[in-house]
C-alpha cells in the first residue's frame, strides 16, 4: 500500500459546497441551515490550512479572498501565483472536514435545534476546541483566533443582508444611484457640465457625490481620476461589444453603490432592529424586512428573527 498525502481544499466557496454536500448526505438534512452559516466554518476551515505569505501586506484573510477569487485592491494575478507555489506542503495540515461536520451534529443533538445559524456554528466549533485534547496550546490558541476572524466576517456579512433587505426597492434604488453617478464622472473626465433634470440648469459635476460613493470603497483623493476614468473605459468597452453596462458591470463600483446606501440607512436600521417595544411603523417595517428575508435571501422564520436582533445588538456597540 502506497500513501499518497492530498492536500485540503484551500477555497472558501468550495469549502461551503463540500459541506452542504455533507449535510445532505447525513441525518441532519431535514434541519434549516442559516445563510452564511456554512461560510462562516468555510472560512474558519481554511485560515487554518492556509500559511503566513512573506508578501508585504498580505494578511491570511486577504490571501484567503485571493485563493476564493476575489480582488484585493494592490494585488495581481501574479502576486496570488507567487503564494500559491511559496509553500508546497500548504493545505496538508488544518481542521478536517468531516471535523466541522461532526461538530455541527453535535449541537443539533445537544440543543434539539430545528435551525442552526452562523453563530452556532461557530460556538460549536469552539467548544470542539475545548474537548481537543490531541492539539497543543498554541494550536488553539490559533485557532481561537480564526474563529473570532470567521466570527467577524459573519458580522459584516449579517449587517450587510440586513441593510439590504431594509432598501425598498434596493434594486431600483442602486440603479439611479449609479446613474447618477456615471452621469457625473462622464461629465467630469470630459471637462463637461452637468443639466439638472428639474431646473434645466447646467452645473459642474457632484464632486460631493461622487466622493461620497468613491470612499466607501477606499478610493484616495489622488486616485479618484484614475479611477473614474477606468469606469469610462469598462463603459466604452462594453459599448463597442454592443453589451449594456449595467449596476452589475463592475464589482468595486456596484460595492460602492451598496455600501453608499447602507450608510444613509444606518441609522433607521439601527433604531428599528434594536427597540424592545416598536410602535406600529417599526414593527410594519420589521415584518417587512422579516418577509424579504424569508422570500428572497433564504431565511426561515426563526433565523430572520434571530439575524435581526443580533444585527441591532452589533449596531448598537
Amino acid at each position: 500500500m502506497i500513501v499518497m498525502p492530498i492536500p485540503y481544499n484551500l477555497k472558501v466557496s468550495e469549502e461551503e459546497k463540500i459541506y452542504e454536500k455533507l449535510v445532505g448526505q447525513s441525518d441532519m438534512h431535514h434541519i434549516h441551515i442559516a445563510p452564511h452559516a456554512l461560510r462562516a466554518a468555510a472560512i474558519f476551515s481554511i485560515l487554518t490550512r492556509l500559511k503566513e505569505t512573506k508578501k508585504q501586506g498580505m494578511d491570511l484573510l486577504k490571501k484567503m479572498r485571493m485563493y476564493d477569487g476575489e480582488e484585493v485592491e494592490g494585488y495581481k494575478e501574479n502576486d496570488l501565483k507567487e503564494m500559491q507555489s511559496e509553500y508546497i506542503e500548504e493545505g496538508m495540515s488544518g481542521v478536517d472536514p468531516r471535523y466541522v461536520i461532526n461538530r455541527i451534529s453535535s449541537a443539533l443533538i445537544k440543543q434539539n435545534l430545528s435551525c442552526i445559524n452562523a453563530l452556532d456554528v461557530l460556538r460549536a466549533l469552539k467548544d470542539g476546541l475545548d474537548q481537543h485534547a490531541s492539539i497543543t496550546k498554541e494550536e488553539r490558541e490559533r485557532n481561537l483566533n480564526f474563529i473570532s476572524v470567521a466570527r467577524k466576517e459573519y458580522d459584516s456579512l449579517a449587517k450587510k443582508e440586513v441593510q439590504k433587505a431594509f432598501v425598498y426597492s434596493f434594486e431600483e434604488s442602486a440603479k439611479t444611484l449609479f446613474e447618477n453617478y456615471l452621469d457625473n464622472i462622464e461629465a467630469f473626465c470630459n471637462w463637461k457640465k452637468i443639466r439638472d433634470p428639474l431646473t434645466d440648469e447646467e452645473m459642474d459635476p457632484d464632486e460631493r457625490l461622487m466622493r461620497s460613493i468613491e470612499e466607501q470603497i477606499g478610493v484616495s483623493e489622488n486616485a479618484k481620476k484614475a479611477f473614474r476614468e477606468e469606469i469610462l473605459i469598462r463603459l466604452s468597452s462594453y459599448s463597442r461589444k454592443g453589451k449594456k453596462f449595467d449596476y452589475n458591470s463592475h464589482d468595486r463600483l456596484r460595492e460602492a453603490i451598496e455600501k453608499k446606501l447602507f450608510s444613509d440607512l444606518k441609522d433607521i436600521v439601527k433604531i428599528t432592529t434594536s427597540t424592545k417595544t416598536p410602535d406600529e411603523n417599526q414593527l410594519k417595517r420589521i415584518n417587512e424586512v422579516t418577509a424579504r428575508l424569508i422570500d428572497g435571501h433564504g431565511y426561515c422564520s426563526v433565523c430572520a428573527n434571530e439575524l435581526l436582533r443580533y444585527v441591532g445588538s452589533l449596531l448598537n456597540r
